[in-house]
């Protein structure tokens, strides 16, 4: 799964260990997100598309 998550981060103004204290993850767990060798359970990928103001849709995106 591909996601949006390092564009919206740094159009945010965030660095990866804000992000990860607003999600209350690891710093480690954001890399990996943005990297996709982690995909994120159905809860956080909600509060991950919520603190950008998206839908869920528009952050991850299903590999064709």
């Amino acid at each position: 799964m591909r996601n949006s998550v390092p564009e919206l981060r740094a159009a945010a103004g965030l660095t990866q260990a804000d992000l990860a204290r607003q999600l209350d993850v690891s710093r480690q767990t954001v890399i990996s997100i943005e990297r996709g060798r982690y995909d994120p359970s159905l809860p956080l990928a909600f509060r991950i598309a919520r603190l950008f103001g998206r839908t869920i849709e528009e952050v991850f995106h299903v590999d064709d």
